[in-house]
C-alpha cells in the first residue's frame, strides 16, 4: 500500500479497501493509546483550518480534540470568513494553503472541497458535503469491527433516503470492504444507477454484495447492522418535509424491522437523530405532522442494540487517524 502522506480525504471512491482498513486499524491503535494515556502529539507546531459552513457537534469537536491530542493548533472559520462570498474558493484555498498544514471543510457541494484540495497544496479533509461523508465511514467501520470482531461478510442494512452523502458513502465503503450492503427504501429514494454500478464492481472484487429493495422484511432478514439517518434537513421547503416523511414512514427503524434481524444485530445512526422530538425542531415536527418519532423509534434508540454513542466517540479517534496518516511522513 502506498503512503497516505499528503493525500486528500475527500470521498470513499478515492481509497482502496486496503487503505480504508489501514485507517480503521490506525484508529483502533490511536484509541488504545489515548485510553492508556500514551501521548502521540507527533504533530507539534502544525496548524489546521476548520471551515464550517454547516453547523456541527461531533465533527467540530472531533477535529479539535484530535488535533489537540496530536499537538496541533486549530483555527475555526465559520460565518466570519470570506470563503465563497467576497472571495472565490480558489483564492481562499491559495491563501489558507500558505498558512496552514491542513484544511477541513464541512458544507455543501462536493465541488467546493475538491477545489480546496486542488488549489491549497495541503491535505484537505471532507467533514461532510451533500454528496459524501467520508470521515464518518472510518468511525462506522471501526465501531462495527469493535463490536463483531470483523467486517467482511456482515449484512449491513441502510433504511431511509439512500440518495445522498450517508448512503452513498456507506454503500461504497461496504462494497470495498466485503460487507453485504442493502439499501431499503421507496424506489424513488434509491442511490443513482451510476454509483450502484460502481459499488457492484467493488463488491465483486471484495466478495461483498449490493442490494436495493422496497421490502423491509427482505432487507432486515438476518441483518447484522441496521443503520439510518435523518430524513429531512433544515432549510428545505415544508412540502419537501411533508412528502419525505410520508414516503419514508414505512422505513422507520423500529421493533418490526428488528424482528427480522439477527438476535445480536445492532442499531447505528450518525446523529443527530429524531428519536425523541423534545428539541426545538422536534416540537415543530410534532406540531405539524403529529409524530413523536421519525427515522427511529425511541425504543430502539435507547435499547441495548443501539451503539450510536460508541459510534459518536469513534468519530474523534478516526478523524485523528485520518489526520495522522495524511500529515505524518
Amino acid at each position: 500500500m502506498e503512503s497516505l502522506y499528503k493525500k486528500n480525504f475527500l470521498k470513499m471512491l478515492d481509497f482502496s479497501g486496503e487503505e480504508i482498513q489501514y485507517l480503521v486499524d490506525l484508529s483502533e491503535k490511536l484509541k488504545a493509546e489515548k485510553k492508556k494515556g500514551i501521548p502521540h502529539d507527533v504533530l507539534r507546531g502544525k496548524n489546521i483550518a476548520l471551515i464550517f459552513e454547516k453547523t456541527s457537534t461531533r465533527t467540530r469537536c472531533s477535529f479539535e480534540v484530535a488535533a489537540h491530542d496530536l499537538g496541533m493548533s486549530t483555527t475555526y472559520l465559520a460565518g466570519g470568513s470570506q470563503i465563497g462570498k467576497k472571495e472565490s474558493i480558489k483564492d481562499t484555498a491559495r491563501v489558507l494553503g500558505r498558512m496552514f498544514d491542513g484544511i477541513e471543510y464541512r458544507g455543501y457541494g462536493q465541488e467546493i472541497v475538491e477545489d480546496l484540495a486542488k488549489y491549497s497544496g495541503v491535505p484537505v479533509w471532507n467533514g461532510l458535503t451533500n454528496e459524501s461523508h467520508p470521515t464518518q465511514m472510518i468511525a462506522d467501520m471501526l465501531t462495527i469491527e469493535e463490536h463483531f470482531g470483523h467486517l467482511k461478510g456482515l449484512k449491513f442494512v441502510y433504511m431511509g433516503d439512500a440518495r445522498y452523502n450517508m448512503a452513498n458513502s456507506l454503500m461504497i465503503t461496504c462494497a470495498k470492504l466485503g460487507l453485504d450492503f442493502t439499501a431499503c427504501s421507496n424506489k424513488k429514494y434509491f442511490p443513482s444507477e451510476e454509483l450502484v454500478e460502481k459499488a457492484n464492481e467493488f463488491a465483486e472484487e471484495s466478495g461483498g454484495s449490493v442490494t436495493l429493495t422496497e421490502s423491509v422484511e427482505e432487507a432486515c432478514t438476518d441483518a447484522d447492522i441496521i443503520y439510518t439517518d435523518v430524513w429531512v434537513s433544515m432549510g428545505e421547503p415544508e412540502e419537501a418535509w411533508k412528502e419525505r416523511i410520508h414516503d419514508l414512514l414505512p422505513y422507520q427503524v423500529n421493533a418490526n424491522a428488528f424482528s427480522y434481524a439477527k438476535e445480536n444485530a445492532v442499531f447505528m445512526h450518525c446523529l443527530p437523530a429524531f428519536h425523541d422530538l423534545g428539541t426545538e425542531v422536534g416540537r415543530e415536527i410534532n406540531k405539524k405532522y403529529g409524530l413523536s418519532e421519525l427515522e427511529v423509534t425511541n425504543q430502539i434508540f435507547e435499547s441495548s442494540r443501539s451503539i450510536v454513542f460508541d459510534e459518536a466517540e469513534n468519530r474523534m479517534h478516526s478523524i485523528k487517524a485520518i489526520m495522522y496518516a495524511t500529515l505524518v511522513p
